[in-house]
């Protein structure tokens, strides 16, 4: 049985963790270096690193701080935010990530998705999702863009179906981040994480509003995601991560055991 991965997500603004609320109103969380250090030693099974004002302020990702963070780490490491190029994915992998993610840029040209998969492996290329609900009584969302100001851009792009043509262009994996959910510790989108999960046939990774534990049982039961990323709740010590896994395992979740269980 494949294992559920724990994913915690460094939001880094001008050199700082930060976290917000629905993409906005972010306060300090800390130090990505200390951070990402804190986490590889915790148990967590990946880091995801995001320069979120990047795409916004048309300029690359902080390259710098982005090297320092893959020093200290032996997890897998997941770098977004600014990437526009090939050239820009290829220096982001030799200062040290694993895996790359485009958000802006693949909407703006799809194609890039194809071209770097063919280049690097789809398994380095991960979609960004950030999707808003239409409406209240609607189940359908919308892809936003540089959402880093003022809760982002709207595209026209409907959720499910851009999850189901980056995939066919070689993404191989979604991040599905929920802007309605983000930050408010309410729980994930689970109708959005189902719809997405039984559409697409690469890995889903849950994103935006996790608050306690039981909101990743159910975006892994429910909403049927192959991992769960979450901020807030591990950056401000509201959960663990090995408590996470814990919760998790008890519920029947295989998860990766942490090394000094």
């Amino acid at each position: 049985m494949l294992t559920k991965r724990i994913i915690p997500c460094l939001d880094v603004k001008a050199g700082r963790v930060v976290k917000g609320v629905k993409f906005l109103d972010h306060r300090d969380a800390g130090d990505p270096v200390e951070m990402a250090n804190r986490y590889n030693t915790s148990g967590a099974d990946e880091l995801v690193f995001y320069d979120i004002t990047a795409s916004v302020e048309g300029r690359g990702i902080m390259q710098d701080v982005v090297s320092r963070v893959a020093d200290q780490i032996f997890i897998p490491l997941t770098v977004g935010g600014g990437l526009r190029t090939i050239e820009d994915m290829k220096q982001m992998l030799e200062s040290g990530a694993d895996k790359v993610s485009v958000n802006t840029a693949a909407v703006e040209n799809p194609h890039l998705i194809s071209e770097s998969a063919d280049r690097f492996g789809s398994q380095c290329i991960v979609l960004g999702l950030d999707a808003i609900r239409i409406s209240e009584d609607s189940n359908r969302w919308e892809v936003k863009v540089k959402t880093g100001r003022d809760g982002g851009n709207r595209t026209g792009l409907d959720a499910v179906e851009w999850a189901i043509k980056a995939a066919e262009l070689g993404a191989g994996e979604v991040v599905v981040n929920s802007i309605d959910r983000d930050g408010t510790r309410g729980g994930y989108d689970i109708d959005l994480l189902k719809q997405i999960s039984e559409s697409v046939k690469i890995p889903v990774v849950a994103s935006g509003g996790a608050g306690h534990p039981k909101h990743m049982l159910s975006a892994i039961t429910e909403g049927k995601a192959d991992a769960v990323l979450a901020a807030s709740i591990f950056h401000y010590s509201a959960h663990s991560i090995s408590g996470t896994k814990s919760f998790l395992n008890d519920k029947g979740v295989a998860v990766r055991p942490l090394i000094d269980l």
